[in-house]
């Protein structure tokens, strides 16, 4: 039998290597996972802190347009887990029926925030990692953080981007959605308000509220009980 294939989705300021852990975890368990970059993604974090202008141009449409061809390239309908933004993508993938489940953990913005397109130390420190300890998001930030995308960011922080998404699709594969109840780039309320949106659909859908995370849940030291939980999630419903 072919091992079902799951898909990673960065958010912004992560890099793709960011998923390494992830990939590791379902490879274990007999998953064939990927964590493919974003279209003109440098291979690692050093060059792309050098190269930030790579992404400069890079919006909503071509990045899912980008994974779109990814995840339709498979002979069986992967699984696509995607963190923030990739967390938006992967549900807009499953509305149109290209995987066979999808996970969007702290999924997109609220309508209207100004998310800054470079952080600082600080900055992650204030904004995404701050449910660790100070020394935790430091060794995150160096590891992990990279400069985003100015053209994506705005276009997000537009409010048009979740009108992408098909919430009424009745054939669509298995939902979860995750939240951390300390995120304070997508606060746990925005991912109980998307979640709402899936009420008038007889597909599955379902969400998660992690206590005490913030955005930095995938990556942290607490990030493999969210892996676990999501592994056990997919195989309650028959994805092994």
């Amino acid at each position: 039998m072919n091992p079902t294939p799951v898909v990673f989705i960065h958010g912004a300021w992560l890099h793709a290597s960011s998923w390494e852990s992830w990939n590791e975890r379902f490879s274990s368990f007999g998953f064939a996972a990927r964590a493919p970059g974003w279209p003109g993604e440098p291979a690692t974090v050093g060059e792309a802190r050098r190269h930030p202008e790579t992404l400069h141009e890079l919006g909503l449409d071509a990045l899912t347009d980008h994974y779109a061809r990814i995840v339709r390239s498979f002979d069986t309908p992967p699984v696509i887990v995607g963190h923030s933004v990739g967390g938006l993508i992967a549900q807009h993938l499953l509305g149109t029926n290209a995987g066979s489940a999808a996970v969007a953990i702290a999924p997109a913005p609220a309508p209207g925030e100004r998310w800054p397109v470079s952080m600082d130390a600080g900055t992650f420190r204030r904004l995404f990692a701050n449910a660790v300890t100070e020394q935790e998001s430091a060794e995150l930030f160096e590891r992990h953080v990279v400069p985003g995308s100015p053209r994506l960011l705005a276009e997000l922080g537009g409010g048009g981007a979740v009108q992408g998404v098909d919430h009424g699709n009745t054939g669509r594969g298995p939902l979860l959605l995750i939240s951390g109840q300390e995120d304070r780039l997508v606060p746990d309320h925005v991912t109980r308000a998307v979640y709402k949106l899936y009420g008038d659909s007889t597909a599955v859908s379902s969400l998660k509220q992690f206590p005490d995370r913030a955005h930095s849940l995938v990556v942290d030291s607490g990030w493999r009980a969210v892996a676990d939980y999501v592994l056990v999630w997919l195989a309650e419903r028959g994805i092994r």
